[in-house]
């Protein structure tokens, strides 16, 4: 759950061609900064973009804020484009904590992913029931396509002092119901798909499967 932005080669040789890059680029301050990448247009033009995650317990609309974390919604919206949820499942539940999804497959695979994203802990934004935000590891510029829901509040997770914080990016605004239920299933152990005898906890008995995910045309 990376951008780069690309050099603009300034006209500097003759009057017409400078004229000719004005015309071209919005003549304010800030768009002659930098040509952005495609992704990063995408959520620029829309800063509430919604997607919809349909799941075997019923579908979630998200809203996400594109303004205040651009990188990462950059980031989840070309795994959700790319097809790359379709299929995971909430590995992960935790009552009254989170529910975590978007890695691993029914299988209790891995699936690959882009390279980690840097950490938009400080954006503002709070680990508050029902925001969604980015799962990691220690390192704080980790992420990569997993996610979480938070189910209460946990504001231990918020960027204080020496904590990094936990990226959130969005919040669920349709399906608050199906959170609830998948934040109460019943759990158990399983055993890693890619590193057998590896246990992993909190693991729905009865797989909650993300069986689509796409953009909301508005």
């Amino acid at each position: 759950m990376p951008s780069s932005n690309a050099s603009r080669k300034q006209f500097n040789t003759k009057a017409n061609f400078r004229m000719f890059a004005a015309a071209i680029c919005v003549t304010s301050a800030i768009a002659l900064l930098t040509c952005r990448p495609v992704a990063a247009q995408t959520t620029a033009d829309n800063k509430s973009p919604e997607v919809e995650l349909d799941t075997s317990a019923g579908k979630i609309i998200i809203a996400l804020d594109a303004e205040k974390a651009p990188k990462t919604v950059a980031n989840f919206l070309s795994y959700v484009k790319s097809g790359h949820y379709n299929g995971t499942i909430f590995h992960r539940v935790i009552p009254d904590f989170m529910i975590q999804g978007g890695g691993l497959d029914a299988a209790m695979k891995e699936k690959k992913t882009q390279p980690p994203i840097i950490n938009e802990g400080g954006n503002g934004l709070k680990n508050v029931k029902y925001s969604i935000a980015m799962a990691r590891t220690n390192d704080p510029n980790s992420a990569t396509s997993q996610f979480f829901i938070n189910t209460k509040d946990n504001g231990f997770l918020n960027q204080s002092g020496r904590n990094a914080g936990y990226a959130v990016f969005g919040r669920v605004v349709k399906g608050l119901g199906v959170v609830d239920a998948v934040s109460k299933v019943k759990t158990t152990t399983k055993e890693s798909g890619d590193r057998p005898g590896l246990p992993m906890q909190n693991v729905p008995v009865t797989a909650v499967t993300i069986k689509s995910a796409k953009v909301i045309q508005k």
